[in-house]
């Protein structure tokens, strides 16, 4: 496992600090899959939890792989072990919905909520999420919801959300939840040499009303090339 240490300190930094009592919510993206976004996502999470008076959320928007979990629970050296499931969401509220919908086994309906589990992360302030793919019907699909209750609620509940948002060639839950996050973070991998892909990313991402307000070049290099320095005004 590589050491972002630095360059999350750095990433951190050029997002601005938080006032404290003024909690935020943080959407980190690519435009295409591969380029690292749930690594900037994840680290990005554990630094904000070493400084954070409050709890830091990692919501992890890959609802049928849940990859976060994986590699969190893959790795208790660097992380810590997971803690047990408790629920996701604050006041029942939820970021998606599942159709058509399940009742439980005494006949009322199942909440959307009760797919999505967090666990807390070793013993920092931080927990992460895991969609309870298990107790998916037959049938079933996941739509996320344009629609800002969760993401209010965890406001009032956390000190900093990262959501860790799939590559928009594959989605467009980053357009969909968009208006709703305080921040936008978009990741491009040092082997792209086409800007156009982030430029439309963050063009979408803006028409919806969203905002844009950091780039983190996955690189070898120390500086980002100066065709990419105009994606972020």
């Amino acid at each position: 496992m590589v050491d972002l240490s630095a360059e999350m300190m750095e990433l951190w930094t050029s997002l601005g600090a938080p006032a404290q009592g003024r909690p935020r919510v943080i959407q980190v993206v690519a435009a295409r899959q591969g380029e690292g976004t749930s690594t900037v996502a994840r680290e990005l999470a554990l630094y904000a939890s070493m400084g954070a008076r409050r709890s830091v959320w990692l919501v992890d928007m890959d609802l049928l792989a849940s990859p976060q979990h994986a590699v969190i629970r893959s790795d208790p050296g660097r992380y810590g072990a997971l803690g047990e499931a408790v629920a996701a969401t604050p006041d029942g509220s939820m970021f998606f919905t599942v159709q058509p919908g399940a009742r439980t086994s005494e006949g009322k309906p199942w909440p959307d909520a009760g797919y999505l589990a967090a666990h807390r992360v070793g013993l920092g302030r931080w927990w992460a999420t895991r969609f309870r793919r298990e107790v998916l019907r037959a049938g079933q699909t996941v739509h996320v919801l344009a629609r800002g209750d969760y993401w209010h609620a965890m406001r009032n509940h956390a000190e900093v959300v990262i959501v860790d948002c799939p590559a928009a060639d594959r989605s467009q839950a980053a357009v969909t939840i968009a208006p709703y996050m305080d921040q936008t973070v978009l990741v491009v991998a040092a082997d792209q040499a086409d800007v156009k892909p982030p430029a439309v990313l963050r063009d979408a991402v803006a028409g919806a009303g969203g905002a844009v307000s950091g780039l983190f070049f996955n690189r070898a290099t120390v500086s980002t090339p100066r065709f990419l320095r105009g994606l972020i005004p």
